[in-house]
Formats: structure tokens, sequence, C-alpha cells
């Protein structure tokens, strides 16, 4: 089996120096490269052609988000995981609205940071429990709370399942929070798609970031 091919942008040598070795002992993934800064992540990136690039949110000459959006653009295909000190939303908000598709705390331990990029790499996207778990018991318990997303008419329970959705839960996980089956966590989660114009779950993520649909009151 072919090997995830991973990139590291950090400007902390010993960082990159942490990760490669903790992505190198992986059976399925190793190092292909590594940058110290925005510009370099960007340029050299395109170059190697990696399956997933670990981003530093800050880094010198080009900051994380402005070189995640630039690699998105070039080369769509490449997944991007930001790794990040910061558990600022509104950091979340920029990184998703770049083109990034996972947002990893550093202090995260070094299953849940290869979970990640093997998460990632095959399509799914990930955020850290650690900012989940900040906003989506409000919304489970208190139900609605503000107005319905902008340019589509969701019922109540759609807008639930877009919610836990864009937080990272599974079907299974929001069928046990809202109490009904994951048949019908799948057919609320299709209508919305549609009346959305969404076609994946990073899809939903931006979209509810995007639309501040995840902020804490």
């Amino acid at each position: 089996m072919d090997k995830l091919r991973v990139f590291l942008a950090d400007d902390h040598m010993v960082v990159r120096e942490g990760l490669k070795a903790l992505i190198n002992k992986q059976e399925d993934m190793h190092v292909v490269g590594e940058a110290s800064n925005g510009r370099d992540a960007w340029q050299l990136a395109k170059e190697l052609q990696p399956d997933v690039v670990v981003m530093d949110v800050s880094m010198p000459e080009m900051n994380g988000a402005e070189a995640t959006e630039r690699l998105r653009r070039d080369c769509p295909h490449i997944k991007v995981l930001a790794l990040t000190i910061y558990e600022d939303k509104s950091y979340l908000r920029g990184l998703l609205k770049a083109g990034a598709t996972g947002y990893v705390l550093k202090r995260a331990v070094t299953e849940e940071l290869v979970h990640a990029v093997r998460t990632v790499a095959a399509g799914g996207s990930y955020l850290d429990p650690a900012l989940t778990g900040k906003v989506l018991n409000s919304y489970v318990n208190q139900g609605l709370r503000g107005d319905k997303p902008h340019g589509a008419e969701l019922s109540e329970r759609e807008d639930q399942v877009l919610r836990l959705v864009a937080w990272g839960y599974s079907n299974k996980e929001v069928a046990a929070k809202l109490q009904i089956s994951v048949k019908t966590v799948e057919t609320y989660k299709v209508r919305l798609m549609e009346k959305l114009e969404l076609r994946s779950r990073t899809d939903i993520i931006r979209y509810a970031m995007l639309r501040g649909l995840l902020q804490e009151d």
C-alpha cells in the first residue's frame, strides 16, 4: 500500500522534528518535505505534491491562511491540516475560508494528530475536539438560537443537524444527541444539503463557520 505523503510547515525546527518523528513512525505515512515559512511551504508543496500539508497558522513571510489559500488555488487536490496554538474560532474561520479541511491544536495528543492526517487525506474534515466541546452542548440543550441560515428555510431539526455535523459529529453521534434514528439524521442531512446546495461535510463546515452559526453567545 502506498504511504500517505505528508509535508510539514512550521517555523520552529523542534516542532517539525517532533512531527517528523511521529509521522515517519506510522506504517502508512511519511514526511516528504518541510518548510519554515509560509512562502516556502506554498512553493515547495506545489513542487512535491504531497497528500497532506500540516500547516502552522503563524509563520514568517506568509502566514498559514495565505499559504493555504494559494496552495489550494494552485493544487486543489492537496489537503491542508492547520496546526496552531490558537483556540480562537476566528482563526478557525479564516483557515476554513482559505481552504483547510482540518484544524488541530498543537497540544493535541499524538494519536489525535495522526488520526487527523488520515481523516483529511481520505477526503474527510477534522476539528479538534477541544474546540467542538465549547459550543455543542448549548445548541443541543437549547435548540435553535438565532436566525436561520441565509438563503434557505431550514427546519429546526435540519438546523440542529447542520450545526452538529459542522462540529464533526458522526451521523450516529448526532442521532444519539437528538434522540432520533441514524436514518432520520441522514434524511435531514440530505435535505439541508440540497437546500443549501452543499456537496460534502467540508462544505457544511465552511458554510456554518462563514455564516457565524457556531459562535458562542
